[in-house]
């Protein structure tokens, strides 16, 4: 077997069975999966100026061993690789018993260093005058050509979906999947809701995809303006993501597969999925904590967005607090707090209205409210529950329920339901007391409108 010093991927194409050393873009790259056996297999698309793109085939026996690539652009010195065709096409084999390699940065102009080398890596003089050369290509040509990117608040359907969001937290679940938060300051879309509000008591709609984090030290770190999306881990290389991930930075997320629980989004990144680093300066980062910053500061910017212009006017509420989110409701550590927030009243324990008080008369009513934050339980409780039902009548009260918690009606009257149709709750003002200590909260300062 020859071996070829540096060739470009022009020539190295025509030297098939040979070992040569390419130096070249990484246009893509593939998650680490296991062979048949017991080893690694990562695949790379790389290129030149010289030639379209080539797969690279990298085998190793330690995950470790692969490249962790950082982005799309870089560009890899690979040495000793083989080349090979199959059926016409022609790639490249890395082989983990000689083979090696260098990844450096595609963008940064002045650092000729490697941010990753494997052992076996031997630099040579005039590799830098080539790694210069390809990041000036790079920069004047369109070889780098990313797909579009959503906002959470821009997710309208089940399916696949690229993302920019800040990792917030790592965690495993119950079921033993890795699992993190992300977010990116944009408020989710609320869900149409399937489930009848009378099967609340037997079959109650879950607050969590996913449990939040155990650990209140955890909670409070977390931002209480914007969504923060539940993103599962359904692949093998869990190590390689681990290593890549990291709390509190940005990262590029590609053909994650959203989904629906219970009216609630969550995402799942499988196989097909990609992850890519991004540098603080990006503009894709620097837009998304501009719009935060700007939502955390203002008053009406903490409503939900998609409450605009204003919520509805089934509730009115005598209280001068500024808005809140449910997760600042959360994630308060003051012993008592009220709060003025807009959400959506999603579920009620007992659904009977002459259920709604006990047998002295008191006002005992669990109410389930969501926002793009959060979903928790409140009570509206005796002199307050008389305040929130406002002495409507039983009849009242009965069409005033269905409609706050958005039951579909077939006509203009509402006299008659649509079975089975999906409900749609109003977003509405509603004013909280929290006790932290007890872990409760409470409707007060609110009441419906006849």
């Amino acid at each position: 077997m020859v071996y070829r010093r540096f060739l470009c991927i022009k020539d190295a194409v025509a030297c098939i069975n040979d070992k040569v050393d390419l130096i070249a873009v990484i246009l893509n790259f593939s998650l680490p999966q296991t062979t048949r056996g017991t080893d690694y297999v990562c695949k790379l698309k790389i290129i030149d100026e010289s030639h379209p793109e080539i797969p690279v085939h990298v085998f190793a026996q330690e995950i470790d061993h692969l490249p962790f690539v950082a982005a799309v652009g870089d560009i890899i010195h690979l040495s000793r690789v083989v080349m090979r065709i199959h059926e016409g096409d022609v790639y490249a084999i890395f082989n983990k018993k000689f083979s090696s390699f260098a990844l450096y940065d595609g963008k940064d102009v002045e650092n000729f260093q490697p941010y990753q080398v494997l052992l076996r890596y031997e630099a040579r003089k005039h590799d830098a005058m080539i790694i210069a050369g390809l990041r000036k290509w790079l920069a004047s040509s369109h070889v780098i050509d990313e797909p579009n990117f959503s906002l959470l608040e821009e997710i309208n359907e089940v399916g696949l979906v690229n993302l920019v969001c800040k990792v917030l937290h790592i965690c495993k679940t119950t079921d033993d999947k890795w699992m993190a938060f992300i977010w990116d300051g944009t408020d989710a879309p609320p869900i149409s809701i399937y489930k009848k509000p009378e099967d609340e008591e037997h079959n109650p709609l879950p607050l969590h995809f996913k449990p939040l984090p155990s650990s209140g030290h955890v909670l409070h770190t977390f931002p209480t303006v914007g969504t923060i999306l539940r993103l599962i881990f359904d692949v093998e290389c869990m190590p390689y993501i681990l290593q890549l991930l990291k709390v509190c930075q940005w990262f590029k997320f590609f053909c994650v597969e959203c989904k629906l629980h219970e009216g609630l989004w969550y995402g799942v990144f499988t196989s097909y999925s990609k992850i890519r680093d991004i540098p603080n300066v990006d503009i894709l980062i620097l837009e998304r904590q501009s719009n935060y910053d700007c939502r955390s500061l203002g008053n009406l910017d903490r409503m939900p967005s998609w409450s605009c212009p204003w919520p509805s006017k089934i509730t009115e509420v005598n209280c001068s607090a500024p808005f809140a989110t449910l997760m600042d409701v959360l994630t308060c550590q003051k012993v008592r707090k009220k709060f003025r927030c807009v959400i959506r009243f999603v579920a009620v324990i007992p659904w009977r209205v002459e259920d709604f008080r006990s047998p002295d008369g008191v006002y005992r009513v669990k109410f389930t409210l969501e926002d793009p934050t959060a979903r928790i339980h409140v009570y509206s409780y005796a002199e307050d529950g008389e305040k929130f039902f406002n002495g409507l009548s039983t009849g009242g009260l009965k069409r005033k329920l269905k409609e706050l918690l958005g039951v579909p009606k077939s006509d203009d009257d509402g006299q008659e339901e649509i079975e089975g149709g999906a409900r749609n709750p109003p977003w509405v003002q509603c004013c909280l007391k929290s006790h932290s200590i007890k872990r409760r909260r409470w409707i007060f300062d609110t009441k419906l409108v006849g």
